[in-house]
């Protein structure tokens, strides 16, 4: 009876399987190096290494974040650029503009003031392709610096420079800038202003269609 009692209590002393897992794993060659003892004089060096471990991989993260940062800020330098940067169309809109400007102060500065004139100019480059009757673009480009006419008192006075225009005649136009010869612009009376207007307008319209290359 006391050998199988001795015989149970040495077989229950017997290390189980889980325990014999639990100390091959703590005996494994990869966790040889961790020190167990803070106390020993390894254990500082060991801690010391990791440190510099997490250090380089704390500068590598801020490296990382300052690299990304600055490569989004040059895509954002760059997309301003591409943004700020004028279209062909626009740009070549512009030189007509200023070529047109140029072209009626020449001719007319001396009797009509400046503004008038590269309002006039500025608007006919912008409807010169429009699809509008010759006649319509006329009063279109008159209302912006005569906005005190209506339409239709426009349209009447306008249709002789269209038919002009169609016709390939100028002597409408000249005849209408003839009353500037003798006279300030300030003097001259509502009809004859809207009528020399329209005459500059027509003007502009054939300097614009002149300048067109031929297809």
């Amino acid at each position: 009876m006391a050998n199988k009692i001795n015989g149970s209590d040495t077989f229950s002393s017997l290390p189980s399987q889980v325990d014999l897992e639990l100390l091959e794993a703590l005996l494994e060659a990869e966790d040889a190096t961790y020190p167990w003892n803070p106390g020993d004089e390894e254990s500082e060096a060991y801690f010391q290494e990791l440190e510099q471990q997490f250090g380089i991989e704390d500068l590598l993260d801020e490296g990382l974040t300052k690299r990304s940062q600055d490569f989004y800020g040059h895509l954002d330098t760059l997309w301003a650029g591409i943004a700020s940067t004028p279209d062909y169309n626009d740009t070549r809109q512009q030189v007509v503009v200023l070529n047109l400007q140029e072209i009626l102060r020449t001719n007319f500065a001396a009797c009509v003031p400046q503004t008038l004139l590269n309002t006039i100019a500025t608007k006919a480059a912008e409807i010169f392709a429009a699809r509008q009757l010759i006649s319509e673009q006329l009063v279109e480009c008159v209302q912006t610096v005569l906005p005190a006419w209506g339409t239709e008192d426009l349209l009447v006075l306008a249709r002789p420079f269209a038919y002009a225009m169609r016709s390939s005649e100028s002597q409408n136009a000249a005849s209408a800038l003839s009353n500037l010869q003798n006279s300030e612009w300030t003097a001259l009376s509502e009809v004859d202003k809207a009528k020399v207007s329209l005459a500059i307008a027509s003007y502009a319209f054939t300097q614009l269609n002149n300048s067109q290359p031929e297809v």
